[in-house]
């Protein structure tokens, strides 16, 4: 089936419905949609999301900085339920202001100092601190996704990174063999040039993409093969990883059948 979905507003939007699991079954069309920011959909997009594709949640991954100076979005106004979950460790703490927040994550942007080298072991790691630093909103957001009644888009700015990690995450319970999910994140890097040219100029992007490479920002397998060999090596898997947050039986058996039932 045709994965990507083609809207005005967006440039990396696809539907995971498709790709096969474990056990001879596949995930279900409509299901889980993955995409980039959601600010510039056009009307007719929104109208597509909620008519055709029977959209009702939006997990929003974007930081609280993001989601101060980017605006709610066109899809606000739409009836869908919205679920900000940040991934982001600082926005733990409610009591920082985006005002303080902003300032304080760029504030020695002028200094000087030794640049990472962004390859796949660097966001292997950043991947895998998401899981470590935030896994009550990686839980949150793996919840909206096995208690929605129809669709939910799950976005953060670029649409790979964040949004990987949770889409990996949620493939992995409904038993998509790990080479499929990283085929999946991979397909990102079709867009990347796209993607980076929405982002690059818009505030607050503008402070630090412009100093990243596109090759450095571009997808690879490694890095999505790193975080799934880690969630392995210490839980087993997603489904082990969801019973050491709280999660039962029932609340995995639940994310799997909403994905592929």
């Amino acid at each position: 089936m045709q994965r990507w979905i083609e809207l005005e507003g967006v440039v990396n939007m696809r539907d995971l419905g498709g790709l096969p699991t474990s056990d001879g079954r596949e995930v279900q069309p409509r299901r889980l949609i993955r995409s980039d920011n959601l600010q510039d959909l056009s009307p007719g997009s929104v109208a597509h999301l909620v008519d055709e594709l029977r959209v009702t949640d939006v997990v929003d991954l974007r930081s609280n900085i993001e989601h101060e100076v980017t605006g709610e979005g066109p899809l606000r106004s739409s009836g869908l339920r919205h679920h900000h979950h940040s991934l982001i460790i600082e926005d733990a703490d409610q009591r920082r202001t985006v005002e303080a927040a902003l300032a304080f994550s760029f504030e020695d942007d002028e200094q000087p100092r030794a640049k990472p080298v962004r390859d796949a072991d660097f966001w292997s790691r950043h991947y895998t601190g998401y899981i470590t630093t935030r896994p009550d909103s990686l839980v949150a957001a793996l919840d909206v996704i096995s208690r929605s009644a129809g669709g939910t888009i799950v976005h953060c700015a670029a649409g790979k990174d964040r949004t990987g990690t949770v889409v990996a995450l949620a493939l992995d319970v409904a038993g998509v063999p790990q080479e499929e999910i990283v085929a999946d994140y991979v397909l990102s890097a079709e867009r990347i040039e796209a993607i980076i040219g929405r982002l690059v100029d818009v505030e607050p992007y503008r402070r630090t993409l412009p100093s990243h490479t596109i090759d450095e920002q571009r997808p690879r397998a490694e890095a999505m093969t790193g975080v799934l060999g880690w969630v392995r090596r210490e839980h087993g898997d997603t489904a082990g990883w969801l019973r050491a947050q709280g999660w039962t039986a029932q609340d995995v058996e639940r994310l799997r059948s909403r994905l592929v039932d």
